[in-house]
């Protein structure tokens, strides 16, 4: 792992759905605003609860792995799971290997979607913190236990347990 590995830590509590995050993302990575191009997507399956959704980075790199041609590798910067896009196929397979399912293939996109973590300088978490949110913040690597986190799981499932959360459900009165 190297030294200046980073991370992006989410607080689900903090996030009001702006979306800047992805459209920063989309201007950074495509030149343009193209929220379906962002490596970072809002979820709002309810009514006001926003789930930042973005790769988790994980240190078994399941879609590394996954990969038959060597398109996906971890940075060794930052850590981050990159993209060899002219290797890249678009088989899918790092996305049938991801325990969230969030690398994205798009038409007319070549190449897999996934957090680079801007090199180690997320602008997600720039644009979040200008204006105030503060629901994506940068930690090292080291200072998050996330194998087995929310951050592992679909929006759905994390969407559950928000909505347990904010309304003081009991498991079995969630749909």
């Amino acid at each position: 792992m190297p030294a200046m590995a980073i991370w992006i830590l989410r607080d689900y509590d903090r996030c009001s759905g702006c979306r800047l995050c992805e459209i920063e993302c989309s201007l950074k990575h495509e030149g343009r605003i193209w929220p379906e191009a962002s490596r970072i997507r809002i979820f709002e399956l309810v009514p006001g609860i926003n789930i930042p959704h973005l790769c988790a980075q994980c240190s078994d790199t399941p879609c590394v792995k996954a990969c038959p041609k060597n398109a996906l590798y971890v940075d060794e910067k930052t850590g981050a799971i990159k993209v060899k896009v002219e290797d890249c196929i678009e088989c899918g397979l790092c996305i049938e290997a991801c325990p969230a399912k969030i690398p994205r293939i798009l038409p007319g996109k070549k190449g897999v979607l996934i957090c680079d973590l801007c090199d180690g300088d997320p602008v997600c978490v720039k644009v979040c913190s200008e204006f105030g949110y503060n629901a994506l913040k940068v930690v090292a690597r080291d200072d998050v236990n996330y194998e087995y986190s929310v951050y592992r799981r679909h929006p759905e499932e994390v969407t559950k347990d928000m909505v347990k959360k904010i309304y003081r459900l009991k498991p079995e009165e969630v749909i």
